[in-house]
């Protein structure tokens, strides 16, 4: 199950059979200004994986903040996420919120990226 508002996605899933896995994670999220790099988006990735509590922040440049979920992912994988998880059924709320994040980053298609931010 998935949730979004504006700032805040929730995704959780209940652990069914003993071998399973289950997770209640917010990922939350709000514009800053760096001063070197400009608008970035700062997220806080928090919750539980498998009963276990965590929270992890991270900060990506205006460039590269569409690129969330692959950074929240591997930041859930470190806190127990198995890789073979599939969170694909939370398309839906992924699109909604990416495109709030472009909104409010005032990103636009064929902006570019900057090679440094991709090393």
């Amino acid at each position: 199950m998935a949730t979004f508002e504006p700032g805040h996605l929730h995704i959780q899933r209940a652990k069914l059979q003993p071998r399973d896995f289950g997770y209640d994670i917010k990922l939350d999220y709000e514009v800053v200004s760096d001063p070197k790099e400009g608008p970035s988006m700062h997220f806080t990735l928090h919750g539980e994986i498998n009963g276990k509590a965590f929270e992890e922040e991270f900060t990506l440049t205006k460039d590269m903040a569409c690129n969330f979920a692959s950074v929240a992912f591997h930041a859930a994988m470190k806190h127990g996420m198995p890789k073979s998880a599939d969170l694909r059924t939370m398309h839906k709320e992924y699109d909604l919120m990416f495109e709030d994040i472009r909104e409010q980053l005032n990103v636009k298609p064929g902006d570019p990226v900057k090679p440094e931010h991709l090393e």
